[in-house]
């Protein structure tokens, strides 16, 4: 018996000078999809600049670890090498993956490289106008993807932590293995 490869979905919120200013990282197992634990950390002189979601940082019931960057990067490091992951998945993770340049050893995929294509994800209807290579055209946020697998009430949070969760959410509706997602 082999145990199923594990792997972390990230989030990032980002300040007014576009460092990062808070991390949601959910771990899964792959075929699974299902939260497995989860870390949320605020990065301190970051998160004190602000940005235009500081109001979701602190929600009720989460316990973030407010730490300076170092000792941030430190701790995600130990976290996803702690759980054996060597792949990180994030809607949008060029973005995520220029943000956190220090996490260049984890094998970054992009949720968005499946979810936003016809051929990948059959909750795209098929009245939705498409490019050529069965990309929408738009309406590909995360919360549109929600909406196309009937999630009519989901509205994002712009919480690093519960955008993870729900980032994760949409690869659990996908079902694709998480080999088929392509690397950066």
């Amino acid at each position: 018996y082999c145990m199923a490869e594990r792997f972390a979905v990230i989030d990032t919120e980002t300040n007014w000078e576009n460092e990062v200013m808070s991390i949601g990282i959910v771990i899964a197992e792959d075929g699974v999809f299902e939260a497995i634990d989860s870390k949320y950390i605020i990065f301190d002189e970051a998160a004190r600049v602000g940005g235009m979601y500081s109001y979701a940082m602190f929600l009720k019931g989460q316990t973030p670890e407010l730490l300076k960057k170092k000792k941030a990067i430190e701790a995600i490091k130990s976290y996803l090498n702690d759980n054996g992951v060597k792949s990180v998945f994030a809607y949008n993770a060029s973005f995520d993956a220029r943000c956190l340049p220090e996490l260049y050893q984890y094998n970054w995929h992009d949720v968005l490289r499946l979810a936003a294509y016809k051929q990948h994800n059959p909750a795209i209807p098929s009245s939705a106008k498409c490019c050529g290579t069965g990309r929408l055209k738009s309406g590909y946020k995360v919360e549109d993807i929600l909406y196309m697998f009937g999630e009519d009430d989901y509205m994002e949070l712009h919480n690093a932590l519960t955008d993870a969760m729900d980032e994760l959410r949409i690869m659990s509706y996908l079902q694709h293995a998480i080999d088929k997602y392509p690397l950066l």
